[in-house]
């Protein structure tokens, strides 16, 4: 089996721990600089795949031009959760009432919805899909590079743990521009 390598795009405009980006948050000079500072790729990569967020498409086009390597595929299924849009924009001490109520019963009923977001289920078993997915494009095209999102990234690598790697993904970040394998 080809090894899957799992990357993390670089820092965006208007991050701040905490705070769901808007999805057309770009990258800034500081994650255009810390994705040059990820090269060299692990040996062996020969095709990258990416989520469909600019920040991502920036972030896998960067490493494509600076190693020579083809960007695959552009798939929705390495999109970040889809957090509502209630709390777009927002940090924790500005949640409305209707997403702290969901945060507070997300485990305990882990395919409930906050309005227009995605459940815990819902990301976990596009988690499920995107793993799948992952290993035929590797079967295809060889190891891969994946860029993506910190918490779909942390539920690919703890699917076993059901919905609940959600909270694990949550509270296991990753670096901007970090690389793990799969």
């Amino acid at each position: 089996m080809a090894d899957i390598w799992l990357m993390r795009h670089g820092a965006y405009e208007g991050h701040r721990p905490g705070y769901h980006a808007p999805h057309e948050a770009a990258l800034t000079q500081e994650g255009r600089e810390q994705v040059r500072r990820s090269l060299p790729l692990p040996e062996g990569i020969t095709a990258i795949v990416t989520s469909p967020i600019p920040r991502a498409r920036q972030t896998a086009a960067l490493v494509s031009h600076l190693t020579g390597l083809p960007i695959v595929a552009t798939s929705g299924l390495l999109a970040e959760w889809r957090a509502p849009s209630i709390v777009l924009g927002r940090t924790a001490e500005t949640y409305p009432p209707a997403y702290r109520a969901w945060r507070a019963r997300r485990l305990a009923n882990p395919s409930l919805r906050c309005e227009d977001g995605e459940s815990l289920t819902d990301l976990h078993t596009r988690a499920r899909h995107c793993a799948a997915f992952l290993h035929h494009a590797a079967g295809r095209h060889g190891p891969l590079l994946a860029v993506s999102h910190t918490l779909l990234l942390g539920v690919l690598t703890h699917l076993s743990e059901g919905p609940a790697a959600f909270i694990t993904a949550a509270r296991t970040p990753w670096q901007f521009a970090e690389r793990r394998l799969l």
